[in-house]
């Protein structure tokens, strides 16, 4: 694990080069690039939504391609059309956008339902279907999706089974002072990004992942997942809870967490850092919570400070457990 650990860190310390002062954010967008999920990055205008994920696609040397939703839009300017070659006489596949590895949807609510499900099968699949032809996407493939939670005029609110497929939900907000007065130090000549070079190969990101699933979740570790997932349901405040694939989200995410401490063994305080990025977006709060102004936030916040952590051994297990696990 300290291989993927020096990864994590070696990426996260080239991105605040240019985001100045988020490292918890940057955190959470390497753990859901080594998880090999999608981010919902919630946030205002001008707090660097766009460039952290140019930062991304340059820290890995992988391919960016932006797509700037607009109500306008048509799902085949997302995933590509089919146009007849007249001198080949066959269609020939124009991919779209969303062929590529680091990809940017800008003001994802900006677009209409039917658009916005042209990702569902990018996301959920890495492919894309076009005319009865699917094509493969490359790996590592990551959508990093943005909205603005201000201004909700002219825009369409993500449906359940769209937020469902983002591993995180991430905020980057306001920098504080002493980082506002280096962002203006920084800038003063040319913008970082101009300098910022690659510190991994996309071949380093794949192998990466493929040890986060390796990192070992004890029966504890997995009663104590569920046990969150399912009190999502469970409770009064909460009119839809998470999905099971939430629950598997939020192992995953706690594998990366654990990972990316070091450790190769999934302990609690792995999974109550990931809680509320991974399930916060997948609840709908209750009419009755939403008029106490209770957000999706404090009542995920609040079932985990209430779920008792289940007895046992959260580090690596024995053969034996493991086979009864």
């Amino acid at each position: 694990m300290m291989d993927t650990q020096e990864f994590g860190e070696r990426l996260v310390t080239n991105l605040e080069k240019v985001i100045v002062g988020k490292r918890e954010a940057l955190e959470l967008i390497v753990i859901g690039l080594l998880c090999e999920g999608h981010i919902l990055i919630e946030d205002v205008p001008g707090v660097g939504k766009t460039m952290l994920a140019r930062s991304l696609a340059r820290s890995l040397a992988c391919t960016y391609n932006r797509i700037q939703f607009t109500p306008d839009m048509l799902p085949s300017d997302i995933t590509g059309v089919s146009i007849y070659n007249q001198q080949k006489g066959k269609f020939e596949f124009r991919q779209g956008p969303i062929v590529g590895q680091i990809i940017l949807a800008d003001e994802i609510n900006r677009a209409t339902p039917k658009t916005q499900a042209a990702l569902l099968e990018a996301m959920e699949e890495r492919q894309v279907t076009v005319d009865g032809t699917t094509h493969v996407l490359p790996r590592p493939f990551m959508v990093l999706a943005t909205q603005n939670p201000i201004e909700y005029e002219g825009t369409f609110p993500l449906p359940e089974a769209q937020l469902d497929r983002f591993l995180l939900r991430v905020r980057l907000g306001y920098p504080d002072f002493v980082d506002e007065m280096k962002i203006i130090e920084d800038q003063r000549l040319k913008h970082p990004i101009e300098t910022l070079e690659s510190v991994a190969k996309a071949g380093e990101v794949l192998d990466a992942a493929k040890g986060i699933r390796e990192v070992h979740l004890s029966a504890a570790a997995k009663r104590y997942i569920t046990d969150l997932s399912r009190r999502t349901r469970q409770s009064n405040d909460i009119y839809l809870g998470a999905s099971p694939r939430g629950t598997l989200f939020l192992a995953r995410a706690g594998q990366a967490r654990a990972a990316f401490g070091g450790r190769s063994y999934v302990l609690p305080d792995d999974v109550k850092d990931v809680a509320v990025p991974v399930l916060a977006h997948r609840i709908i709060v209750s009419p009755g919570a939403r008029l106490r102004e209770l957000s999706a936030e404090r009542i995920v916040q609040e079932i985990v400070r209430n779920t008792p952590v289940p007895g046992g051994d959260f580090g690596l297990a024995t053969a034996q457990e493991a086979q009864a696990a």
